[in-house]
């Protein structure tokens, strides 16, 4: 059986044919879900005939009710004449604190301070953060005595969302599906066509409906342009608030203290910042506070503690390719500045979803196909939120030693939330989880690779691994990006080939000198210097101190018939540091000697002009930058030795280490000479 015949077999009047969104949505600018709630109580059916007899009704009642601003005036006419009259509009509610009574304001018919009953108020709150679709039906009625009012008066209202949900229908009815049929049911049921995309995508627009079932789960989602990143916060689900990137308050996201009113984490499930480049706050403690409610699902107004369950959703837009910032930066960059050299702020996000892993939305992309009505579907995530499954990994596996509280707590709840998306009934295996946990590592690891880059040696294990429970056997996940070509190859390298690693001009950042020696007269070129002049006369005073102290290297080496060009790489586009004198004597003495140096071998330290060694400022951050770029063997000078107990043991245990006292010394032991 197809999936279209299992959903209308197992999930009968629940499923609706997205073709039939498409057409109705392109003439009507409302969200999915009042669409699908109108089609699920005319359309839900196979049979082409109730299909287009129901689609002519929908089209009807959003022709006839639906109001369009520019036709509001003739609506007002309508409940005017009439005396009542049904509408399709937005409705947002705020308290008249001078008057003492609620007053709803139209989105579309354009008129406010209607009053409002708080029965409303109390059972459907939301109309007070933001504001709820509804059909409303309306009265009218002008009291001469009494002409300060609005005439207009709400008769009856009624959330355009399902009036109940019944999960073990949801239960019953996935037992008839494979789990690769589930995830393209659920792909179509938020308007996808799965067959145009991979394995590893779907797994993508899975991971964005995991805060509308996961409490207090915070995600970041940056990629290129066009990829529905805003859609499923948008469009699917009436529990969820896209807040557009710009000003905010305190207030507004939390508590407003001087109303006791809660915020919108109190109110919805999900908020989202769309344009995360946007976000700026009006209060100076607004960060601070996200901070605590992104940690513990908490923040303290005044002298009281609230709490909140809904989840923080990032999206933004990278420009750059990724290569180039994880080169030069870091894939946080897009966040405002008070934000994007923040650890703190981003240590809380569980997932890092690689935006630029999903294909640009081309018509295609859209299904035709049945998929749950989406307000079904959004009750049913919704549901789901009651319940837990960070323990179930624990079952078959347990994390890895390189993962601190936070990353464990991002990947259980990562892991919960996909289980309650695939397998709602909680009927799984043991690979079932393991394919699950693995895609859960590696979007924190995603994470914990940029904090490094932005905080260093806190953030220093990045290796994250799991445990199977029954073979004991440690599995470690990588992250796509990072890239499995190292900036230092394996094999032997060439003579006058060496590497360092050294602080640039925003980062510690991996250098390469290449030399080229040819017959001439003794003279020294430089290339890939740029503007900088430090790094220059650098080479310079190395140069000098080569050839004074060339006899003393070997016997054999004459600088007076030879001429020596030397180009410097930066390989990570940090900018160049001030001092390469060491690293430019070495590479001279390797290639005057016609020797490599050692294998995957990058020396640290600098050289004064007289030939005093300097010892390496921030040790453990360069050797954590050493072991990233895929050295097996580092050069230390022996000042540095009483350093080493800054750097993690497990970090220094990476490397085979040896020291020198002075440049001759560290030329020798570069060659392996002696």
């Amino acid at each position: 059986m197809d999936i279209d015949t299992l959903l209308n077999k197992h999930y009968a009047g629940r499923v609706v044919r997205k073709d039939l969104t498409k057409k109705v949505k392109e003439g009507y600018n409302v969200p999915v879900y009042v669409l699908e709630y109108l089609l699920g109580m005319y359309c839900a059916s196979d049979d082409e005939e109730a299909i287009r007899e129901g689609l002519e009704q929908v089209k009807g009642i959003l022709a006839n009710n639906y109001v369009r601003p520019d036709e509001s005036e003739k609506i007002k006419s309508k409940i005017k004449e009439l005396g009542s009259y049904t509408i399709i509009d937005k409705v947002t509610v705020k308290l008249n604190e001078n008057r003492d009574r609620y007053e709803a304001e139209f989105s579309n018919l354009g008129i406010k301070g209607i009053e409002m009953e708080g029965n409303y108020i109390k059972k459907f709150d939301k109309l007070l953060a933001g504001g709820i679709w509804c059909i409303l039906n309306m009265g009218y009625f002008y009291d001469e005595l009494k002409n300060s009012g609005s005439p207009f008066t709400i008769n009856d209202l009624k959330p355009i969302q399902m009036p109940n949900m019944d999960m073990n229908e949801i239960f019953e009815g996935r037992k008839h599906f494979t789990k690769d049929e589930w995830i393209d049911v659920l792909l179509r049921s938020s308007g996808l066509e799965p067959e145009h995309f991979t394995q590893k995508v779907k797994w993508h627009f899975l991971t964005r409906l995991i805060p509308l079932v996961e409490n207090n789960y915070n995600m970041c989602e940056l990629g290129p342009r066009g990829t529905g990143k805003s859609h499923i916060y948008k469009e699917i689900s009436p529990y969820s608030v896209l807040v557009s990137g710009g000003q905010t308050t305190v207030a507004n996201l939390f508590y407003n203290m001087s109303r006791n009113v809660i915020g919108l984490v109190g109110l919805w499930d999900v908020v989202a910042f769309d344009e995360v480049a946007g976000i700026k706050f009006k209060d100076k403690d607004g960060i601070q506070i996200m901070k605590d409610f992104m940690a513990s699902g908490s923040f303290v107004r005044g002298r009281d503690q609230k709490n909140a369950n809904a989840s923080m959703v990032f999206i933004g837009n990278i420009n750059q390719s990724v290569d180039f910032l994880i080169k030069t930066s870091h894939l946080f960059i897009p966040f405002p500045e008070e934000m994007n050299s923040d650890t703190a702020f981003f240590d809380r996000m569980h997932y890092y979803l690689p935006g630029w892993e999903i294909p640009k939305m081309r018509p295609e992309y859209f299904t035709d196909r049945f998929g749950f009505i989406v307000d079904y579907l959004a009750e049913y995530l919704r549901e789901m939120r009651k319940t837990s499954f960070t323990d179930v990994l624990d079952r078959y596996f347990r994390i890895g030693n390189n993962l601190n509280q936070r990353d464990v707590i991002a990947i259980r709840k990562t892991v919960s939330g996909l289980v309650k998306l695939l397998y709602p009934d909680g009927n799984f295996s043991r690979e079932d989880i393991k394919e699950i946990l693995e895609y859960a590592l590696t979007g924190r690891r995603r994470v914990k690779e940029q904090l490094k880059k932005i905080g260093g040696m806190e953030f220093y294990d990045v290796h994250f691994s799991y445990i199977d429970n029954e073979t004991m056997e440690e599995h470690f996940v990588s992250v796509p990006e990072q890239g499995t070509g190292k900036l230092i190859p394996e094999g032997p390298g060439k003579p006058g080939h060496v590497y360092t690693v050294a602080r640039g001009d925003t980062m510690i950042g991996v250098y390469k000198i290449e030399l080229q020696i040819v017959s001439g007269t003794g003279k020294l070129q430089r290339s890939g210097f740029g503007a900088n002049s430090s790094a220059k006369e650098s080479v310079n005073v190395a140069f000098n101190y080569f050839k004074a102290t060339s006899k003393q290297i070997s016997s054999s080496i004459n600088t007076k018939i030879k001429d020596y060009h030397l180009h410097v790489q930066d390989l990570q586009g940090v900018g160049l540091p001030e001092d390469l004198t060491l690293l430019a004597f070495v590479s001279l003495c390797s290639g005057a000697m016609d020797r490599a140096v050692q294998e995957q071998m990058v020396i640290l330290g600098g050289m004064s002009i007289g030939g005093t060694i300097t010892k390496v400022p921030e040790l453990a951050n360069s050797l954590q930058v050493c072991f990233d770029a895929g050295a097996k063997k580092v050069l230390l000078p022996l000042s540095s030795a009483v350093d080493i107990a800054t750097v993690p043991p497990e970090l220094f245990a990476k490397f085979q280490t040896s020291f020198y006292n002075d440049p001759v010394d560290a030329a020798y032991k570069a060659l392996g000479v002696g």
